[in-house]
Formats: C-alpha cells, structure tokens, sequence
C-alpha cells in the first residue's frame, strides 16, 4: 500500500450476501451510521478460515451489545457461502453477513486482494459510523486472528471517538486509565 486506509472513507461496492438463511443485498450505505467490522478472508471450504469465523461467531453477540455489525468477506460466490454454512457446524454458528465478492472489487477497496490467486488476504478493518476505517489489521494467509483482540480494539476506538484528548496505551481495557497527550506528559511515560 502506498497510502494509508487510516481514517480514509470507506468505498462505494455493491455485494450479496448470506444472512440468516437469505440471499441479501449490502451496500457501503449498509455500514454507516453504526460501528462495523469488515472481515476478509481467503476461502470458504478451507483451514484457518472455519477457525477464525467460528471465533467471530462466538464473539458476535458481545460485538452487537457495543453496537457493532460483523461482515466477513470472501472472493467466494454467495451460493458458495450458503453451502459451506448449509454443510458445517462451525459455520452454522455464523449470524452475521456473509458477503460474496467473486469479482474482488471490496477486497481491492481494502487493499487485500491477491491478485494472481484471486483471494483476499486476512484482513481485519473496524469502521465508525461515519464510514472511516479506525482499525486496519493484514495478515499473510497462514495466521490466524483473535476476535478477543479485535474486540479489545473496537473498545478502545469507541472510546477514543467519544473523549475528546484521550488516548488509550497499551493493552487498554474498559475501566483502565487512559493518556491526555500534553506538553507536560513529554518524556514522562
């Protein structure tokens, strides 16, 4: 990437996606106004990817509690998500979107397309509801994400976006102390 998604508003793309047993149109519109996270990876029927989504699943209801909407992304059809949830107890548990990308436009938005495969990359990006990316996580294909951590982020940026002057360090978590950045706070961390 020569240019960082950071703060950059989300692309225009238009998806079907499997949701809740039906065959569902999603836009970027789909995402403002709410927190959401966007969560791409390779393939349906494969490895690393079951594991990641069953965690995300299991994770789903505390993201909807901090008002949060989950859409994984992959270069797979929409049939194809359908079958592989239709076919795997992992991916029963899914609740959430489940869009197809099968001519890579999103994953080219975000920057994870891969392009001599035709696959995304891992890639986790958490946008507010004004359409900003906030969060932007890339990983190779061999490693896997923790929706834990990933929950931890969106708090963090949450909280960030309603305390004005406030930044979270380190290993944050609700509850801790955060930094009010300041010519007095120089070198004194």
């Amino acid at each position: 990437m020569t240019q960082s998604i950071i703060n950059s508003t989300i692309k225009p793309f238009k998806a079907t996606a499997y949701h809740n047993g039906e065959f569902v149109p999603v836009t970027e519109q789909d995402l403002l106004g709410k927190w959401s996270v966007v969560f791409f990876y390779p393939a349906d029927f494969t490895f690393v990817c079951p594991t990641e989504l069953g965690d995300m699943a299991d994770h789903y209801a505390k993201l909807q509690s901090m008002g949060v909407e989950v859409y994984s992304v992959s270069t797979d059809t929409h049939f194809t998500h359908k079958a592989w949830h239709d076919t795997s107890d992992t991916i029963k548990k899914i609740n959430f979107p489940m869009l197809a990308d099968p001519t890579g436009t999103i994953s080219r938005n975000f920057g994870v397309m891969i392009e001599e495969e035709g696959l995304a990359l891992r890639g986790t990006f958490v946008i507010n509801p004004e359409g900003q990316v906030k969060v932007a996580e890339i990983h190779d294909l061999g490693i896997g994400r923790s929706a834990q951590e990933l929950v931890r982020k969106i708090q963090a940026a949450q909280y960030v976006a309603t305390h004005d002057g406030e930044v979270c360090p380190a290993k944050w978590q609700p509850g801790d102390e955060t930094l009010a950045p300041s010519l007095d706070l120089v070198g004194k961390i």
